[in-house]
């Protein structure tokens, strides 16, 4: 299992689904999983420090681990069988470990909120080139992305998207086109 952290959240144009991209926290290598919308709203609101003044479906299930004693340990993303992702939760609570099947979409959004590590099975992780800028250079992830002076195209849930972004985005669009089956183990498109 390698450790992976949520490095985008997008929509694919293609199918009209949400993808969140896991990346190997110490790599290059990556994990797209397509999910819901809901899954999606809740990770996006999470990442981005959004508050409700009622608990949504992610946050309920946080407060009731919590309240029964229980932590979450990790989140593990652990096979994939005729395009489906599976995933497990591991919790604790008194000394006791529990195993959970779950969701991965689910999984990750609960893992943010606990702030819990995830992971991912080695054999499911693809190669992916980090972006490159026009002019050969890596784009480093600390720079400001440069503005269009003209409108904006509109992003995941309205927020701007820049043309770096937008860059950025179709790198990832072709580099996902361009994977074969195999890249996924017995995965299939």
């Amino acid at each position: 299992m390698v450790e992976v952290v949520v490095s985008r959240l997008g929509l694919d144009s293609s199918t009209d689904s949400f993808v969140v991209v896991l990346q190997e926290r110490e790599g290059e290598r990556i994990l797209p999983i397509w999910i819901g919308r809901p899954e999606a709203e809740s990770i996006a609101a999470h990442l981005k420090g959004v508050r409700r003044e009622r608990p949504m479906t992610h946050d309920l299930t946080r407060a009731l681990i919590t309240a029964l004693g229980g932590t979450l340990q990790s989140v593990r993303v652990t096979r994939v069988e005729e395009s489906t992702f599976f995933a497990q939760m591991h919790l604790a609570r008194a000394g006791e470990q529990f195993v959970v099947d779950a969701r991965p979409s689910d999984s990750i959004a609960i893992a943010l909120r606990f702030d819990a590590p995830i992971f991912v099975s080695d054999d499911l992780l693809v190669e992916y080139e980090s972006p490159v800028a026009e002019s050969g250079e890596d784009v480093d992830a600390d720079d400001e992305p440069d503005v269009a002076d003209d409108e904006p195209s509109s992003g995941l849930f309205g927020e701007r998207v820049t043309d770096q972004e937008d860059r950025d985005a179709e790198r990832l669009k072709r580099h996902l086109e361009s994977l074969r089956p195999e890249d996924f183990g017995k995965f299939t498109l």
